[in-house]
């Protein structure tokens, strides 16, 4: 599928009440999930083998889309009743600064208020900004820099 059509399709789902929108074809098969009025994408070939999950973002477009959307359950912690958990709104890479050698957006500790910018999710070459949902300290961050998230993946726990 030509990028786009892919944009035209995300384009759709965006202005519409549709929420969730599939599409397969011969080159192979395109999932869009509008969540928080942004829409994510997810694609996959038709015949795709696993990826891992620590994959290279160029990578992640291979994992076939069953796996895009199933949300961890081995990666979520045992103590987050503990707190408010914010978990990744999209498929992508988390990374805690702006950019390699910047200070890191939040750390253990850090008190964070409704808004504030508490990581980057890199997907398809953006840079999209996760913002923090509650005010509160911040009790743990649990995803690595570098590492690859999906959706509703826990990132960051406040109380």
């Amino acid at each position: 599928m030509d990028l786009r059509k892919l944009k035209t399709l995300i384009d759709l789902v965006s202005e519409s009440n549709v929420s969730e929108l599939e599409i397969t074809e011969a080159e192979g098969k395109v999932r869009i999930v509008k969540s928080s009025g942004a829409p994510v994408v997810m694609a996959a070939p038709v015949a795709a083998a696993p990826v891992a999950v620590a994959a290279p973002l160029a990578a992640m477009a291979a994992v076939p889309a069953s796996q895009a959307v199933t949300a961890p359950t081995e990666a979520a912690p045992a103590d987050q009743d503990a707190g408010h958990v914010i978990k990744s709104p999209m498929v992508g890479t988390f990374y805690r600064a702006a950019s390699p050698g910047a200070k890191p957006f939040i750390e253990v500790g850090s008190v964070v208020k409704e808004g504030d910018t508490i990581c980057i999710i890199e997907a398809m070459k953006i840079l999209n900004e996760i913002e923090a949902d509650k005010s509160g300290t911040v009790v743990k961050i649990l995803a690595d820099n570098g590492q690859a998230v999906e959706y509703g993946h826990p990132l960051v726990v406040i109380e």
